[in-house]
């Protein structure tokens, strides 16, 4: 059985249409003589959309029950046993109730298809699993029903349902989207411009990435490997090479002068995996390429230009960024340079060729080090070698020169030449081919003992000689060097591997310390991090350390390998070659992330319990205090009832118990509040709704919840005070806790004191108590202000102005407690200065 179509109706937010756009695409299709059935619509409340899905079939929901509750949910075993052609689902991303088959609609979805039914079905890109971090972060809503993009990505058509964000606004106040009641807090919150607006931007780069996989499908099926210019990309290929990063930054300017333009670096390394590019170069190329936003590659192939250019055709690379040659003249004479070849086989890419300075050094002809390849310790036996061996080889020829003809003895001179090639290398061979040459004319050509020669034959014989013993030996010690390599690479990898594998098996420190000790044969090695505390000369200490008398400092090293600026690995013994040193290098870097991550995990150790404790304590809090709200309102009604009762008959001071009982049951149920927002507020549960306030409104309120007593308090504003940024209801409630507080504590004769001043874009109000008089102590009133700032009043007033994008402080002055809130305000004349809420 073929499985079903998928259509998508992508949409940035809610209201742009998607609903509206699948019932019209199910209405199309039914005009067409299509099957088509309604298996799940949710108009929510929305008219023009309600009206359109009729005349279309719907299979009637399935009724649950959960906690107490009753849910519908889309009757998928009904869909199936209707098998129509085209079911309509909405909202794939939705969570199904518990109780039925699937979890999530989308699986849903997926046995429908299955079963060979087309789905039209919708979708916000707030949903995308991939981008749920980053819509949380636009918008400060986390999305908790999911999906998985690669469900979205086998869709066979995703279509885009937009709308301009101050569309979408206007038909939020005309009433199209939300009920009345939520218009003003949802344009305030999720629907502001800038939130529809960014999230317009990310549903269509999504659906652009998956246009991209659709063609790079198109192209790779119809066999296109020619560019098409849909989109600029931009390939800086790197060598690893001191000029990588100028090449960078100029592919970088390049790209920014387009929109939209993808940058690409990409690394080529050989296939027998001799490479002479500086890993931590290579890495600090990466990373500025990274810095700039483009993305690194890596490919391996025998020949680089056309490496870069398959990697070029199969990523649609428009252009290409190379350094100019860094060969002289000579070698670019004998052979075509790297930009040479790649803009002869570029075709219709573009190809940018940039001058840096190692471009201009090599002007002049650089010959590779004699030692290059074969090490110091062979290159100079090499030499010895043929110093010793020639003139042996001259007197034992000497010795047999009746026996053997001239052939005979350069044919053993050219067999010493190659011994020599293959243990030293080009330049020993070079020495060892020319002193042969030498040493035949003078002792075996005629006239003998004299550099000069009387026949023809042998002057070619010796020409073809020399030739030969050149070739051989370049040949010869081209041959020794790569096989000097690839034991060098082999060992190299083999030192990595066991370290990672010694790592991945969680192994301490101090052995992965002695494991790079032993791989490089030293003497002593040290991890030492340096103390971050400013001091006039760094201080370091040792992390870990293996072998005997290890160094402290990285002076005291022989070999030094920074990891960061913090972390280095210091050694003591034999001096290391360039390529052991940027294999140490490489280790060094996995010993700093073993050490990070150690340090991570001891760290994420010891914060587990305490967050642990910190969620029971919360849990236990907010548990007790919803099982207290009954019992505390329960005595309340009593005590009220009880004064009703007293009559005249009680006695004054039964009534002032009374009263007394009353607060104090108040006092308590309003802690059991503030635990209740206290623990929402940090579970991100409390709702927000930031608009301008009229402070003076706000406080007016605030006096009125504290009733008679509320009034005895001095008021100070000034005339023309902006409105601030905040939740009404929330800044009444914090307002009426710190005027009570303020009443609690001062004197009767004494009231406290509320003032307010603007302060550019904020406006800072101080609530003081009455002067206590003179003669306070100072440490009791720095006592009495440290006990009463860690009360639970104003640690919760604390939280909610904080939440509110303000801050609160305590101090004393004057020997009197002092807060002093700060908030976002608006600019006068009605204009924002504040961040959008």
């Amino acid at each position: 059985m073929a499985r079903g179509r998928l259509r998508i109706y992508l949409g940035a937010a809610p209201g742009v249409g998607k609903t509206y756009a699948m019932l019209e695409e199910g209405q199309r299709l039914r005009a067409l003589g299509a099957d088509v059935v309604a298996g799940f619509v949710e108009p929510h409340g929305r008219r023009p959309t309600a009206a359109l899905a009729e005349g279309l079939e719907t299979i009637p929901r399935r009724s649950l029950v959960h906690r107490g509750a009753s849910f519908t949910e889309m009757d998928l075993d009904a869909v199936l046993a209707r098998r129509p052609q085209v079911a309509l689902v909405d909202e794939l991303a939705h969570s199904n109730v518990p109780g039925t088959r699937n979890t999530k609609r989308w699986q849903d979805v997926e046995e429908l298809l299955d079963a060979g039914i087309d789905v039209v079905t919708t979708l916000n890109v707030q949903h995308l699993e991939s981008l749920n971090d980053v819509v949380r972060q636009i918008t400060g809503v986390r999305q908790h029903e999911t999906l998985p993009d690669e469900v979205a990505r086998r869709a066979d058509q995703i279509e885009l349902v937009d709308l301009p964000p101050e569309v979408l606004r206007r038909r939020m106040v005309h009433g199209d989207i939300y009920p009345s009641d939520r218009i003003e807090s949802a344009l305030t919150h999720y629907f502001r411009v800038g939130n529809l607006t960014a999230l317009r931007e990310l549903a269509l780069l999504w659906l652009a990435d998956r246009v991209e996989e659709g063609l790079q499908r198109y192209r790779a099926e119809h066999g296109i490997s020619a560019p098409w210019e849909t989109r600029e990309r931009i390939l800086v290929a790197l060598s690893g090479g001191p000029e990588g990063e100028t090449l960078i930054r100029r592919a970088a300017r390049i790209s920014a002068r387009t929109p939209g333009t993808e940058l690409l670096g990409l690394h080529v390394v050989p296939e027998d995996g001799l490479t002479g590019a500086d890993p931590a170069a290579l890495d600090a190329q990466r990373t500025l390429l990274e810095s700039l936003g483009g993305s690194y590659h890596q490919a391996s192939g025998e020949d680089v230009v056309e490496a870069l250019l398959q990697f070029a055709e199969a990523e649609n690379v428009t252009q290409i960024v190379l350094g100019a040659s860094r060969h002289g003249r000579l070698a670019s004479a004998l052979r075509a340079g790297t930009g040479e070849r790649t803009i002869k086989g570029s075709g219709p890419i573009d190809v940018h060729i940039v001058t840096h300075e190692e471009a201009t050094a090599a002007a002049a002809l650089r010959l590779p080090h004699p030692t290059r390849g074969t090490g110091p310790r062979r290159y100079w036996s090499a030499l010895a070698g043929a110093a010793l061996l020639l003139p042996l080889l001259t007197l034992l020829l000497t010795a047999l020169r009746s026996h053997l003809d001239l052939s005979t003895d350069l044919v053993i001179y050219l067999l010493a030449v190659v011994v020599i090639a293959l243990v030293g290398g080009l330049y020993p061979a070079l020495f060892a081919a020319f002193a042969a040459a030498l040493l035949v004319d003078y002792y075996f050509t005629a006239p003998r003992h004299s550099l000069a020669m009387e026949r023809g034959n042998e002057v070619i014989a010796l020409v073809v000689f020399i030739a030969t013993a050149v070739l051989v030996g370049t040949a010869a010690g081209e041959a020794a060097r790569r096989t000097h390599q690839a034991v060098r690479a082999t060992a190299q990898a083999r030192a990595l591997s066991r370290l990672a594998t010694a790592m991945m098996r969680g192994q301490e420190l101090t052995a992965l310390v002695e494991q790079i000790r032993e791989n490089f044969g030293l003497t002593a090695v040290s991890l030492l991090e340096r103390d971050q505390e400013a001091s006039p000369t760094p201080r370091w200490y040792v992390v870990a350390s293996a072998g005997e008398r290890p160094p402290e400092k990285p002076y005291e090293a022989d070999v030094e390998s920074p990891v960061d600026e913090n972390l280095t690995l210091a050694a003591r013994g034999s001096g290391l070659s360039a390529e052991d040193q940027r294999v140490l290098a490489a280790c060094a870097a996995e010993l700093g992330l073993a050490h990070t991550r150690g340090r991570s995990s001891g760290a994420a150790a010891d914060a587990d319990p305490l967050a642990a404790a910190e969620r029971t304590r919360a849990a236990l809090l907010l548990a007790a205090g919803r099982d207290l709200r009954v019992p505390l309102h329960t005595a309340d009604e009593a005590l009220a009832r009880l004064g009703d009762l007293r009559g005249d008959r009680a006695s004054q001071e039964t009534a002032h118990l009374l009263d007394a009982a009353r607060a104090a049951v108040r006092r308590a149920t309003q802690l059991v509040t503030d635990l209740d927002d206290l623990s929402r507020l940090h579970a991100g549960a409390l709702d927000l709704y930031p608009r301008p306030v009229d402070l003076d409104e706000a406080l007016a309120a605030a006096l009125d919840d504290l009733g008679p007593g509320g009034h005895t308090i001095d008021v100070r504003l000034p005339e023309q005070l902006p409105d601030v940024i905040a939740d009404a209801a929330l800044l009444t409630r914090v307002l009426t806790t710190l005027v009570a507080d303020a009443l609690r504590h001062s004197p009767p004769d004494r009231p406290p004191f509320f003032t307010a001043e603007a302060r550019s874009a904020q406006v800072e109000i101080q609530v003081r108590d009455g002067h206590p008089g003179p003669g306070q102590d100072p440490p009791t009133v720095s006592r009495a202000v440290r006990a009463r700032s860690d009360g639970l009043p104003l640690r919760v007033s604390r939280d909610l102005i904080e939440a509110m994008d303000g801050t609160l402080a305590t101090t004393a002055r004057d020997g009197a407690f002092l807060v002093t809130l700060t908030l976002p305000c608006s600019a006068p004349g009605g204009t924002r200065s504040a961040p959008e809420p």
